[in-house]
């Protein structure tokens, strides 16, 4: 087909145009961090004085002094502010302050000084409403924590854009974000959603058993990334693959992703193992991961676009496996 001079003249720079946003977004590497930077870490405690409440906290700052978003961390059901360090490392790395969330009464002190055969039973009564209800206000109780280490602490002083906070949890702790990022409780009576929080994490998450998954998120306004597996089943709660499946399809009111990793038990989301696992820990989980989390933060949290080109194009399927399952919708 032949092209006048001037149509040529006119598509050229647009080619070059396009071509230039297609490398910048190939350039974008979520997993590239400095492996000679060791990353600090401040074991801390937010006292929640309208609840008597003590909330243990991780930080993991980055090696930057400049202000830096922040992303809150919530574990599962008998976790604990050590668990998922190769997120809150990662991170770091990335330039983020990662503050990972202890809540007293559904971390570790449910099972540590139980016999083995009463630790399943002990998790059983701790997965309760009022653990639960503790746990979603020990996530502003933190934030307004921070707001005043921010203004004037020895260690954090200036550390902290809290204009960019970000939510993520795993289990327990997806069920935490969740309700402080837009979900609906009607059992609780009040609106739990805290808006200082701008884009949302959760590792298994799971729609409610006695509302509808419409109903629940109807309200979400903000981005949500979603990670589940093929086997992604825990020993307690009643969330099962079609439940975890639920919360994707459930969400229309901004940016959803969402990953299934191919034979992910619920432990893949975690450190390490847990007892019943029954498939071997596949190390490409944890770097699907961290990259789609930090590609996910850097485009709604710093508006990042060549981090959004990358999300929204071929940059997840370069590092998933074929058989892992993965959809968005950008809105």
């Amino acid at each position: 087909m032949v092209r006048s001079s001037t149509f040529i003249a006119l598509w050229l720079p647009f080619a070059f145009a396009v071509g230039g946003e297609e490398n910048a977004a190939t350039k974008y590497d979520p997993m590239e961090t400095n492996a000679n930077f060791r990353v600090p870490l401040l074991e801390l405690t937010v006292h929640d004085g309208k609840r008597n409440r003590d909330i243990p906290v991780r930080v993991y700052l980055p090696e930057s002094n400049q202000p830096a978003p922040v992303v809150l961390f919530s574990h599962g059901l008998g976790g604990s502010r050590s668990g998922n360090e190769f997120l809150g490392q990662h991170w770091a790395r990335r330039g983020y302050v990662g503050v990972f969330v202890q809540h007293p009464g559904s971390d570790t002190s449910v099972w540590k000084d139980k016999p083995p055969e009463d630790r399943l039973s002990a998790m059983r009564e701790a997965a309760s409403l009022e653990n639960f209800e503790l746990r979603a206000a020990d996530v502003p109780a933190v934030l307004d924590q921070l707001e005043a280490w921010n203004a004037n602490s020895q260690s954090l002083t200036g550390r902290m854009d809290l204009k960019k906070i970000g939510m993520s949890g795993h289990s327990f702790g997806a069920i935490t974000t969740q309700a402080v990022s837009g979900e609906n409780f009607p059992i609780i009576g009040k609106k739990l959603t805290d808006p200082r929080i701008k884009a949302a994490i959760a590792f298994s998450p799971s729609a409610p058993s006695r509302s509808s998954a419409e109903t629940a998120f109807a309200e979400v306004k903000i981005p949500w990334l979603l990670m589940t597996g093929t086997k992604d089943i825990a020993s307690v709660g009643h969330a099962d693959l079609k439940s975890r499946l639920a919360v994707y399809p459930a969400l229309h009111g901004a940016p959803k992703y969402e990953v299934v990793l191919n034979n992910a038990e619920h432990s893949a989301f975690t450190d390490r193992a847990l007892p019943g696992d029954e498939q071997p820990r596949n190390p490409n989980h944890h770097r699907v991961m961290c990259a789609l989390t930090t590609a996910f933060l850097d485009a709604f949290l710093r508006d990042d676009a060549t981090a959004l080109r990358w999300l929204n194009g071929d940059g997840p399927r370069s590092i998933m496996e074929p058989e892992d399952r993965w959809q968005f919708s950008p809105k």
